[in-house]
């Protein structure tokens, strides 16, 4: 049985290496997990395609279903499920996304510091 959610969700998945379900845009975040999330992500320099799950709602839920994840945001890196804003800023203040994200070939562009 096709499920035309899921469909979306791969192609979305397959055609860019990171992905950020969200709540909200990248520019304008409707949440606070969904704004922290983007700003891990554009910190590291991360480039990544948002969407914004509040403008469908079977994509709301179909997202869930599909990571069989209860909650939104969701990281996707390279077609594979990261995880949710805890463990995506877990995984940040350990090291653990840059290196993830290195090792699947992501291009890291850190904003620079001036002093």
């Amino acid at each position: 049985m096709d499920n035309p959610v899921f469909e979306r969700i791969r192609g979305d998945i397959g055609q860019n290496d990171v992905v950020l379900y969200m709540k909200g845009t990248p520019v304008f975040p409707q949440c606070g997990f969904s704004a922290a999330v983007v700003q891990v992500l554009t910190h590291l320099g991360v480039p990544f395609k948002g969407i914004d799950v509040l403008v469908d709602p079977s994509l709301r839920q179909g997202v869930k279903d599909f990571s069989d994840w209860p909650t939104v945001p969701q990281l996707y890196v390279k077609g594979e499920f990261v995880g949710g804003c805890d463990i995506v800023r877990e995984m940040f203040q350990t090291g653990e996304l840059s290196e993830l994200l290195s090792t699947r070939g992501i291009n890291l562009q850190p904003a620079t510091q001036d002093a």
